[in-house]
């Protein structure tokens, strides 16, 4: 698979195969990708908890808000990704705020995630203390985001942005649609 199309099919999916486990094993991989991706300053402030029992996927479910757009956007039991990485920000490393470093690392791992045939979902809605504590991380650390991890079991397709209107929907058939500015409204020439 060519780069382009790996980034087209690594899409915000909302809807897993919960019976569908992700091992520890292939969490260790994403995180590596992460590891070996481009750091600001090369300061590598970048720490991840790992969640793939149920027990932990719980916790991190009950502290996060999912689809802001969608009135029932939250995946139902059965739904729910068999696993989570919690991205943290080790505040004895930097108070500066690594926000190139989150992206750059979540894209690592959203990427080899669908290279693997999962999918997943960047989320920065987290009750970021409450689950700190509900997971007993240690004080120098920091919550920046979650990532949802699992076998999507929705489609989601591009359609173009009409009106200037963003919001991702689905439709009546449950296919998710995510609207894409053109290439051309991209670019800015002279």
């Amino acid at each position: 698979m060519n780069l382009l199309d790996l980034v087209k099919q690594t899409r915000s999916y909302r809807k897993f195969n919960e019976a569908k486990k992700v091992s520890r094993e292939t969490l260790l991989e994403l995180v590596e990708l992460a590891r070996c991706s481009a750091s600001a300053r090369n300061l590598q402030p970048l720490k991840y908890y790992l969640c793939n029992s149920d027990a932990e996927n719980d916790v991190v479910f009950n502290h996060i808000a999912w689809a802001g757009y969608l009135k029932d956007g939250a995946p139902k039991a059965g739904e729910r990704p068999s696993a989570y990485i919690v991205m943290m920000v080790d505040r004895s490393l930097t108070q500066a705020s690594p926000e190139w470093d989150e992206g750059i690392a979540s894209q690592s791992i959203m990427l080899g995630a669908t290279e693997r045939g999962l999918g997943g979902c960047i989320i920065g809605a987290v009750k970021k203390q409450a689950l700190s504590t509900a997971l007993g991380l240690p004080s120098q650390y920091e919550i920046a985001l979650v990532l949802a991890i699992g076998e999507p079991v929705e489609t989601v397709v591009f359609e173009p942005v009409v009106n200037g209107d963003i919001k991702y929907f689905r439709d009546e058939n449950g296919i998710h649609h995510v609207p894409k500015r053109s290439l051309d409204d991209l670019i800015i020439n002279k």
